[in-house]
Protein backbone atom coordinates (compact mmCIF):
# COMPACT_ATOMS: atom_id res chain seq x y z
CA UNK A 1 0.00 0.00 0.00
CA UNK A 2 1.12 3.55 -0.73
CA UNK A 3 1.47 5.46 2.60
CA UNK A 4 0.59 8.79 0.96
CA UNK A 5 -2.60 7.39 -0.55
CA UNK A 6 -3.48 5.89 2.83
CA UNK A 7 -2.91 9.28 4.43
CA UNK A 8 -5.15 11.01 1.87
CA UNK A 9 -7.83 8.39 2.40
CA UNK A 10 -7.63 8.85 6.16
CA UNK A 11 -7.78 12.65 5.75
CA UNK A 12 -10.94 12.35 3.63
CA UNK A 13 -12.56 10.04 6.18
CA UNK A 14 -11.71 12.39 9.07
CA UNK A 15 -12.91 15.48 7.16
CA UNK A 16 -16.24 13.83 6.31
CA UNK A 17 -16.62 12.88 9.94
CA UNK A 18 -16.08 16.50 10.99
CA UNK A 19 -18.66 17.70 8.45
CA UNK A 20 -21.17 15.21 9.81
CA UNK A 21 -20.91 16.64 13.33
CA UNK A 22 -22.36 20.01 14.44
CA UNK A 23 -19.17 21.47 15.96
CA UNK A 24 -17.84 23.06 12.76
CA UNK A 25 -21.19 24.71 12.07
CA UNK A 26 -21.36 25.95 15.66
CA UNK A 27 -17.92 27.53 15.15
CA UNK A 28 -19.10 29.26 11.95
CA UNK A 29 -22.23 30.42 13.78
CA UNK A 30 -19.99 31.85 16.51
CA UNK A 31 -18.02 33.80 13.89
CA UNK A 32 -21.29 35.16 12.47
CA UNK A 33 -22.52 36.15 15.93
CA UNK A 34 -19.28 38.04 16.56
CA UNK A 35 -19.61 39.91 13.25
CA UNK A 36 -23.29 40.58 13.97
CA UNK A 37 -22.45 42.12 17.35
CA UNK A 38 -19.98 44.49 15.69
CA UNK A 39 -22.55 45.47 13.07
CA UNK A 40 -25.19 46.11 15.74
CA UNK A 41 -22.80 48.27 17.74
CA UNK A 42 -22.03 50.38 14.65
CA UNK A 43 -25.73 50.96 14.04
CA UNK A 44 -26.18 52.04 17.64
CA UNK A 45 -23.34 54.54 17.42
CA UNK A 46 -23.52 55.83 13.82
CA UNK A 47 -26.84 54.51 12.42
CA UNK A 48 -24.84 52.85 9.61
CA UNK A 49 -22.53 49.85 9.30
CA UNK A 50 -19.34 49.55 7.31
CA UNK A 51 -19.68 45.88 6.31
CA UNK A 52 -22.40 43.26 6.16
CA UNK A 53 -22.12 40.67 8.91
CA UNK A 54 -22.69 37.87 6.38
CA UNK A 55 -19.89 39.16 4.14
CA UNK A 56 -17.50 39.43 7.10
CA UNK A 57 -18.41 35.90 8.19
CA UNK A 58 -17.80 34.55 4.68
CA UNK A 59 -14.38 36.21 4.41
CA UNK A 60 -13.33 35.03 7.86
CA UNK A 61 -14.57 31.50 7.25
CA UNK A 62 -12.58 31.20 4.03
CA UNK A 63 -9.49 32.64 5.73
CA UNK A 64 -9.94 30.25 8.67
CA UNK A 65 -10.20 27.25 6.35
CA UNK A 66 -7.00 28.33 4.59
CA UNK A 67 -5.22 28.70 7.94
CA UNK A 68 -6.51 25.28 9.01
CA UNK A 69 -5.07 23.68 5.88
CA UNK A 70 -1.63 25.20 6.50
CA UNK A 71 -1.59 24.19 10.20
CA UNK A 72 -2.74 20.67 9.34
CA UNK A 73 0.10 20.28 6.86
CA UNK A 74 2.63 21.52 9.42
CA UNK A 75 1.14 19.17 12.00
CA UNK A 76 1.99 16.18 9.83
CA UNK A 77 5.61 16.64 10.85
CA UNK A 78 4.82 16.86 14.56
CA UNK A 79 1.75 14.92 15.66
CA UNK A 80 0.65 14.72 19.30
CA UNK A 81 -1.02 12.36 21.73
CA UNK A 82 -4.33 14.24 21.87
CA UNK A 83 -6.72 11.68 23.32
CA UNK A 84 -10.14 12.22 24.86
CA UNK A 85 -8.70 12.47 28.38
CA UNK A 86 -6.34 15.26 27.27
CA UNK A 87 -9.14 17.23 25.61
CA UNK A 88 -11.29 16.80 28.73
CA UNK A 89 -8.49 18.21 30.89
CA UNK A 90 -8.15 21.16 28.49
CA UNK A 91 -11.86 21.96 28.81
CA UNK A 92 -11.72 21.76 32.61
CA UNK A 93 -8.62 23.98 32.77
CA UNK A 94 -10.18 26.54 30.44
CA UNK A 95 -13.38 26.67 32.49
CA UNK A 96 -11.39 27.12 35.71
CA UNK A 97 -9.26 29.92 34.24
CA UNK A 98 -12.36 31.71 32.95
CA UNK A 99 -13.40 32.31 36.55
CA UNK A 100 -10.47 34.74 36.81
CA UNK A 101 -10.26 36.48 33.42
CA UNK A 102 -12.22 36.33 30.18
CA UNK A 103 -9.04 36.42 28.10
CA UNK A 104 -7.89 33.12 29.66
CA UNK A 105 -10.14 31.28 27.20
CA UNK A 106 -7.04 31.00 24.96
CA UNK A 107 -5.61 27.47 24.49
CA UNK A 108 -2.11 28.69 25.42
CA UNK A 109 -3.26 29.53 28.97
CA UNK A 110 -4.90 26.13 29.48
CA UNK A 111 -1.92 24.25 28.02
CA UNK A 112 0.51 26.30 30.11
CA UNK A 113 -1.47 25.71 33.31
CA UNK A 114 -1.67 21.95 32.63
CA UNK A 115 2.07 21.86 31.96
CA UNK A 116 2.80 23.49 35.34
CA UNK A 117 0.37 21.14 37.13
CA UNK A 118 1.98 18.12 35.47
CA UNK A 119 5.46 19.29 36.50
CA UNK A 120 4.33 19.81 40.11
CA UNK A 121 2.79 16.32 40.21
CA UNK A 122 5.99 14.83 38.82
CA UNK A 123 8.13 16.60 41.41
CA UNK A 124 5.78 15.37 44.17
CA UNK A 125 6.13 11.79 42.96
CA UNK A 126 2.49 11.43 41.85
CA UNK A 127 2.09 8.82 39.09
CA UNK A 128 -0.55 7.16 36.94
CA UNK A 129 -1.25 4.61 39.67
CA UNK A 130 -2.56 7.28 42.06
CA UNK A 131 -6.08 7.53 40.63
CA UNK A 132 -7.89 8.32 37.41
CA UNK A 133 -7.41 12.10 37.72
CA UNK A 134 -3.69 11.74 38.31
CA UNK A 135 -3.46 9.30 35.40
CA UNK A 136 -5.16 11.76 33.06
CA UNK A 137 -2.98 14.69 34.16
CA UNK A 138 0.29 12.77 34.03
CA UNK A 139 -0.57 11.33 30.61
CA UNK A 140 -1.14 14.71 28.92
CA UNK A 141 1.18 15.41 25.99
CA UNK A 142 2.02 18.93 27.16
CA UNK A 143 4.58 19.59 24.38
CA UNK A 144 1.99 18.54 21.80
CA UNK A 145 -0.64 20.90 23.24
CA UNK A 146 1.82 23.79 23.43
CA UNK A 147 3.09 23.11 19.90
CA UNK A 148 -0.49 23.26 18.62
CA UNK A 149 -1.13 26.46 20.62
CA UNK A 150 1.99 28.03 19.14
CA UNK A 151 0.96 27.18 15.58
CA UNK A 152 -2.52 28.56 16.21
CA UNK A 153 -1.02 31.86 17.40
CA UNK A 154 1.16 32.05 14.30
CA UNK A 155 -1.98 31.52 12.20
CA UNK A 156 -3.82 34.10 14.29
CA UNK A 157 -1.06 36.63 13.68
CA UNK A 158 -1.21 36.03 9.93
CA UNK A 159 -5.00 36.42 9.96
CA UNK A 160 -4.67 39.69 11.89
CA UNK A 161 -2.17 40.98 9.33
CA UNK A 162 -4.48 39.91 6.52
CA UNK A 163 -7.89 40.99 7.79
CA UNK A 164 -7.38 42.86 11.08
CA UNK A 165 -7.50 46.40 9.70
CA UNK A 166 -9.88 45.59 6.86
CA UNK A 167 -12.73 44.83 9.24
CA UNK A 168 -11.70 47.17 12.07
CA UNK A 169 -14.74 48.69 13.79
CA UNK A 170 -14.78 52.46 14.56
CA UNK A 171 -16.02 53.38 18.03
CA UNK A 172 -16.99 56.32 20.17
CA UNK A 173 -15.44 56.01 23.63
CA UNK A 174 -15.69 58.02 26.83
CA UNK A 175 -12.29 59.71 27.07
CA UNK A 176 -10.60 61.55 29.88
CA UNK A 177 -12.79 64.00 31.82
CA UNK A 178 -15.83 62.68 30.00
CA UNK A 179 -14.82 63.99 26.57
CA UNK A 180 -15.77 61.59 23.77
CA UNK A 181 -12.99 60.35 21.50
CA UNK A 182 -12.88 58.07 18.50
CA UNK A 183 -11.16 54.70 18.53
CA UNK A 184 -10.91 51.45 16.63
CA UNK A 185 -11.70 47.94 17.76
CA UNK A 186 -9.60 45.36 15.96
CA UNK A 187 -11.16 41.99 16.62
CA UNK A 188 -11.95 38.83 14.80
CA UNK A 189 -13.18 35.27 15.25
CA UNK A 190 -12.15 32.67 12.70
CA UNK A 191 -13.36 29.04 12.52
CA UNK A 192 -10.27 26.91 11.83
CA UNK A 193 -10.87 23.22 10.99
CA UNK A 194 -7.88 21.02 11.80
CA UNK A 195 -6.72 17.54 10.86
CA UNK A 196 -4.17 16.57 13.48
CA UNK A 197 -1.88 13.54 13.47
CA UNK A 198 -2.48 11.29 16.52
CA UNK A 199 -1.37 7.76 17.47
CA UNK A 200 -3.87 5.12 16.35
CA UNK A 201 -4.34 1.38 16.19
CA UNK A 202 -6.70 -0.91 14.35
CA UNK A 203 -7.76 -1.09 10.71
CA UNK A 204 -7.57 2.68 10.14
CA UNK A 205 -4.01 3.05 11.49
CA UNK A 206 -1.44 3.93 8.85
CA UNK A 207 2.34 3.69 8.79
CA UNK A 208 4.13 6.89 7.84
CA UNK A 209 7.31 7.05 5.77
CA UNK A 210 8.65 9.64 8.24
CA UNK A 211 8.88 9.89 12.02
CA UNK A 212 6.88 12.75 13.59
CA UNK A 213 8.63 14.87 16.21
CA UNK A 214 6.33 13.74 19.01
CA UNK A 215 7.39 10.09 18.47
CA UNK A 216 11.05 10.52 17.59
CA UNK A 217 11.90 7.49 19.79
CA UNK A 218 9.85 5.23 17.50
CA UNK A 219 7.37 4.09 20.16
CA UNK A 220 4.32 4.77 17.95
CA UNK A 221 3.72 2.33 15.09
CA UNK A 222 0.40 3.53 13.67
CA UNK A 223 -1.10 6.94 13.12
CA UNK A 224 -4.49 8.44 12.35
CA UNK A 225 -5.99 11.87 11.82
CA UNK A 226 -8.27 13.55 14.35
CA UNK A 227 -10.57 16.21 12.86
CA UNK A 228 -11.86 19.03 15.03
CA UNK A 229 -12.64 22.76 14.60
CA UNK A 230 -10.95 25.50 16.63
CA UNK A 231 -12.12 29.08 17.10
CA UNK A 232 -9.21 31.51 16.78
CA UNK A 233 -9.92 35.04 17.93
CA UNK A 234 -8.43 38.24 19.27
CA UNK A 235 -9.59 41.70 20.26
CA UNK A 236 -7.84 44.99 20.96
CA UNK A 237 -8.66 48.69 20.88
CA UNK A 238 -6.60 51.67 19.88
CA UNK A 239 -7.05 55.41 20.22
CA UNK A 240 -3.49 56.35 19.26
CA UNK A 241 -2.68 54.14 16.24
CA UNK A 242 -3.87 53.91 12.68
CA UNK A 243 -5.79 50.63 12.18
CA UNK A 244 -3.20 49.29 9.72
CA UNK A 245 -0.31 50.01 12.07
CA UNK A 246 -2.09 48.48 15.05
CA UNK A 247 -2.82 45.36 12.99
CA UNK A 248 0.86 45.08 12.00
CA UNK A 249 2.03 45.46 15.59
CA UNK A 250 -0.52 42.99 16.96
CA UNK A 251 -0.03 40.44 14.18
CA UNK A 252 3.75 40.61 14.40
CA UNK A 253 3.66 40.14 18.17
CA UNK A 254 1.37 37.10 17.87
CA UNK A 255 3.59 35.49 15.24
CA UNK A 256 6.74 36.00 17.36
CA UNK A 257 4.95 34.61 20.43
CA UNK A 258 3.69 31.56 18.54
CA UNK A 259 7.11 30.76 17.11
CA UNK A 260 8.76 30.95 20.55
CA UNK A 261 6.17 28.70 22.20
CA UNK A 262 6.14 26.20 19.32
CA UNK A 263 9.95 26.10 19.26
CA UNK A 264 10.22 25.44 23.00
CA UNK A 265 7.49 22.79 22.77
CA UNK A 266 9.26 21.02 19.91
CA UNK A 267 12.48 21.05 21.94
CA UNK A 268 10.64 19.47 24.88
CA UNK A 269 10.10 16.30 22.84
CA UNK A 270 13.87 15.86 22.79
CA UNK A 271 14.68 17.26 26.26
CA UNK A 272 11.78 16.94 28.71
CA UNK A 273 12.78 19.78 31.14
CA UNK A 274 11.90 22.26 28.37
CA UNK A 275 8.22 21.31 28.78
CA UNK A 276 7.80 23.32 31.99
CA UNK A 277 9.81 26.19 30.49
CA UNK A 278 7.48 26.22 27.47
CA UNK A 279 4.43 26.07 29.79
CA UNK A 280 5.58 29.04 31.86
CA UNK A 281 6.54 31.03 28.75
CA UNK A 282 3.14 30.35 27.20
CA UNK A 283 1.49 32.07 30.14
CA UNK A 284 4.02 34.79 30.93
CA UNK A 285 4.79 35.86 27.36
CA UNK A 286 1.08 36.09 26.52
CA UNK A 287 0.54 38.41 29.46
CA UNK A 288 3.62 40.37 28.44
CA UNK A 289 2.23 40.74 24.94
CA UNK A 290 -0.95 42.29 26.37
CA UNK A 291 0.99 44.62 28.68
CA UNK A 292 3.24 45.68 25.81
CA UNK A 293 0.18 46.65 23.76
CA UNK A 294 -1.26 48.68 26.61
CA UNK A 295 2.09 50.38 27.23
CA UNK A 296 2.21 51.40 23.57
CA UNK A 297 -1.18 53.08 24.00
CA UNK A 298 -0.50 54.80 27.33
CA UNK A 299 0.57 58.44 27.48
CA UNK A 300 -0.20 59.24 23.85
CA UNK A 301 -2.66 61.76 22.47
CA UNK A 302 -5.77 60.28 20.82
CA UNK A 303 -5.77 60.53 17.03
CA UNK A 304 -9.52 60.59 16.53
CA UNK A 305 -10.71 63.67 18.44
CA UNK A 306 -12.07 67.03 17.33
CA UNK A 307 -9.63 69.83 18.18
CA UNK A 308 -11.34 72.85 16.57
CA UNK A 309 -8.92 73.01 13.62
CA UNK A 310 -11.24 71.19 11.25
CA UNK A 311 -13.22 67.96 11.12
CA UNK A 312 -11.29 64.79 12.00
CA UNK A 313 -12.31 61.70 10.06
CA UNK A 314 -12.91 58.56 12.10
CA UNK A 315 -13.94 56.21 9.27
CA UNK A 316 -15.02 56.19 5.64
CA UNK A 317 -17.92 54.09 4.40
CA UNK A 318 -16.98 51.75 1.53
CA UNK A 319 -18.17 52.58 -2.00
CA UNK A 320 -18.99 56.22 -1.17
CA UNK A 321 -17.68 59.53 -2.57
CA UNK A 322 -15.28 59.86 0.38
CA UNK A 323 -13.82 56.42 -0.34
CA UNK A 324 -13.42 57.25 -4.04
CA UNK A 325 -11.57 60.46 -3.14
CA UNK A 326 -9.11 58.43 -1.06
CA UNK A 327 -9.93 59.96 2.32
CA UNK A 328 -8.52 58.03 5.30
CA UNK A 329 -9.21 57.72 9.00
CA UNK A 330 -7.28 60.33 10.97
CA UNK A 331 -7.20 62.94 8.21
CA UNK A 332 -8.66 66.38 8.94
CA UNK A 333 -10.97 68.36 6.64
CA UNK A 334 -10.36 72.10 6.93
CA UNK A 335 -12.26 73.57 3.95
CA UNK A 336 -15.15 72.44 1.77
CA UNK A 337 -15.88 74.36 -1.43
CA UNK A 338 -13.72 77.21 -0.13
CA UNK A 339 -15.57 77.53 3.20
CA UNK A 340 -13.92 76.68 6.52
CA UNK A 341 -15.63 73.89 8.45
CA UNK A 342 -15.48 73.21 12.18
CA UNK A 343 -18.71 71.28 12.78
CA UNK A 344 -21.05 68.81 11.08
CA UNK A 345 -23.54 71.61 10.46
CA UNK A 346 -20.91 73.72 8.70
CA UNK A 347 -19.90 70.71 6.59
CA UNK A 348 -23.49 70.21 5.48
CA UNK A 349 -23.90 73.89 4.66
CA UNK A 350 -20.62 74.02 2.73
CA UNK A 351 -21.59 70.99 0.64
CA UNK A 352 -24.77 72.83 -0.43
CA UNK A 353 -22.68 75.64 -1.96
CA UNK A 354 -22.03 73.34 -4.93
CA UNK A 355 -24.78 70.77 -5.32
CA UNK A 356 -23.10 68.97 -8.26
CA UNK A 357 -19.45 69.26 -7.20
CA UNK A 358 -17.28 69.26 -4.07
CA UNK A 359 -13.69 70.31 -3.44
CA UNK A 360 -12.05 69.54 -0.12
CA UNK A 361 -8.92 70.85 1.54
CA UNK A 362 -7.55 68.06 3.74
CA UNK A 363 -4.63 67.74 6.13
CA UNK A 364 -3.33 64.18 5.76
CA UNK A 365 -1.82 61.94 8.44
CA UNK A 366 1.65 63.38 7.91
CA UNK A 367 0.39 66.95 8.38
CA UNK A 368 0.58 67.93 4.69
CA UNK A 369 -2.26 69.71 2.89
CA UNK A 370 -3.88 67.99 -0.07
CA UNK A 371 -6.85 68.83 -2.26
CA UNK A 372 -9.41 66.29 -3.45
CA UNK A 373 -12.47 66.86 -5.58
CA UNK A 374 -15.26 64.93 -7.17
CA UNK A 375 -18.59 65.37 -8.91
CA UNK A 376 -21.70 64.67 -6.82
CA UNK A 377 -24.65 62.67 -8.07
CA UNK A 378 -28.25 62.25 -6.98
CA UNK A 379 -28.84 59.57 -4.37
CA UNK A 380 -25.32 59.63 -2.91
CA UNK A 381 -24.61 59.93 0.81
CA UNK A 382 -25.48 63.46 1.91
CA UNK A 383 -22.17 63.82 3.80
CA UNK A 384 -19.99 61.95 1.30
CA UNK A 385 -19.93 58.75 3.39
CA UNK A 386 -17.87 60.17 6.26
CA UNK A 387 -18.00 59.07 9.88
CA UNK A 388 -16.53 61.97 11.84
CA UNK A 389 -14.77 61.76 15.17
CA UNK A 390 -17.22 62.49 18.02
CA UNK A 391 -17.84 65.92 19.50
CA UNK A 392 -19.66 66.98 22.66
CA UNK A 393 -23.00 66.34 20.94
CA UNK A 394 -22.33 62.57 20.80
CA UNK A 395 -24.96 60.81 22.88
CA UNK A 396 -23.75 57.19 22.75
CA UNK A 397 -20.36 55.55 23.39
CA UNK A 398 -19.21 51.94 23.36
CA UNK A 399 -19.24 50.15 26.68
CA UNK A 400 -15.84 49.56 28.32
CA UNK A 401 -14.17 46.21 27.98
CA UNK A 402 -15.04 43.69 30.66
CA UNK A 403 -12.86 41.21 32.50
CA UNK A 404 -15.53 38.52 32.90
CA UNK A 405 -18.26 36.96 30.78
CA UNK A 406 -21.04 38.11 33.11
CA UNK A 407 -19.89 41.75 33.10
CA UNK A 408 -19.39 41.52 29.35
CA UNK A 409 -23.00 40.47 28.84
CA UNK A 410 -24.19 43.26 31.13
CA UNK A 411 -22.16 45.92 29.30
CA UNK A 412 -22.61 44.66 25.74
CA UNK A 413 -23.22 47.23 23.03
CA UNK A 414 -23.39 50.98 23.53
CA UNK A 415 -24.37 53.07 26.52
CA UNK A 416 -25.63 56.62 26.88
CA UNK A 417 -23.12 59.27 27.91
CA UNK A 418 -23.60 61.04 31.25
CA UNK A 419 -23.55 64.40 29.49
CA UNK A 420 -26.29 63.23 27.13
CA UNK A 421 -28.37 62.08 30.09
CA UNK A 422 -27.94 65.51 31.72
CA UNK A 423 -29.02 67.24 28.51
CA UNK A 424 -32.05 64.97 28.23
CA UNK A 425 -33.00 65.61 31.85
CA UNK A 426 -32.61 69.37 31.37
CA UNK A 427 -34.74 69.27 28.24
CA UNK A 428 -37.48 67.29 30.00
CA UNK A 429 -37.38 69.67 32.98
CA UNK A 430 -37.58 72.68 30.69
CA UNK A 431 -40.54 71.16 28.86
CA UNK A 432 -42.32 70.38 32.11
CA UNK A 433 -41.71 73.91 33.39
CA UNK A 434 -43.06 75.35 30.14
CA UNK A 435 -46.20 73.22 30.33
CA UNK A 436 -46.71 74.25 33.96
CA UNK A 437 -46.31 77.93 33.08
CA UNK A 438 -48.77 77.61 30.22
CA UNK A 439 -51.28 75.88 32.47
CA UNK A 440 -50.86 78.60 35.14
CA UNK A 441 -51.48 81.33 32.56
CA UNK A 442 -54.58 79.57 31.31
CA UNK A 443 -56.01 79.29 34.81
CA UNK A 444 -55.13 82.91 35.81
CA UNK A 445 -56.80 84.37 32.74
CA UNK A 446 -55.65 86.93 30.20
CA UNK A 447 -55.05 89.67 32.79
CA UNK A 448 -52.49 87.65 34.75
CA UNK A 449 -50.96 86.32 31.55
CA UNK A 450 -50.21 89.88 30.43
CA UNK A 451 -47.85 90.45 33.36
CA UNK A 452 -46.32 87.01 33.54
CA UNK A 453 -43.34 88.00 31.43
CA UNK A 454 -41.83 90.18 34.18
CA UNK A 455 -42.53 87.87 37.13
CA UNK A 456 -40.43 85.04 38.53
CA UNK A 457 -42.96 82.45 37.40
CA UNK A 458 -43.05 83.55 33.73
CA UNK A 459 -41.62 81.81 30.68
CA UNK A 460 -38.08 83.09 31.40
CA UNK A 461 -38.04 81.01 34.58
CA UNK A 462 -38.41 77.84 32.55
CA UNK A 463 -34.87 78.35 31.27
CA UNK A 464 -33.37 78.50 34.78
CA UNK A 465 -32.59 74.78 35.07
CA UNK A 466 -30.86 74.44 31.69
CA UNK A 467 -28.74 77.53 32.38
CA UNK A 468 -27.65 76.12 35.72
CA UNK A 469 -26.69 72.83 34.08
CA UNK A 470 -24.74 74.61 31.39
CA UNK A 471 -22.88 76.79 33.86
CA UNK A 472 -22.58 74.41 36.82
CA UNK A 473 -19.44 72.64 37.94
CA UNK A 474 -20.64 69.04 37.59
CA UNK A 475 -21.24 67.84 34.03
CA UNK A 476 -20.66 71.34 32.65
CA UNK A 477 -21.67 71.67 29.02
CA UNK A 478 -21.32 74.73 26.80
CA UNK A 479 -24.63 76.17 25.60
CA UNK A 480 -25.54 75.32 22.02
CA UNK A 481 -25.14 78.08 19.52
CA UNK A 482 -28.20 78.81 17.47
CA UNK A 483 -27.76 78.40 13.73
CA UNK A 484 -28.06 81.71 11.92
Amino acid sequence: MNPLLDLLREAGRAALGMLALPYLYIAILGAWWHARQASTLQRQLFHVRLHSSLAVTAYRTLAGFAAGLVISLLGLGAGARLDSATLFCVWIATAALLLFRLRYICLAYAAGALGVVQAVLSWCGVGASDGEIAKALVGIDVPGLLFLAGLLHVAEGLLVLWQGSRFAVPLFLEGKRGKPVGAYSLSGLWPVPLLWLVPASGPHAIALPWTPLSAWDGTVAGWGLAAFPVLVGFTTRTETRWPERKARETGGGLIAYGLIVAGLAAGAWFWSPLAVVAAVCAFVLHEGLLLWGRWREAGRQPLYAQDGRGLTILAVLPRTPAAEMGLLAGERITKVNGARVRSKEQLHEALQLQSAFCRLEVVNREGHVKFVQRARYEGEHYQLGLILAPDEEADWVAAPRSASIWRGLQRAGARKRKAAALRAAASEAAGAAGELAAATEAEAGPEAAGGAGSGSGGPEASGALPSLLNGGESGALPPRKSKK
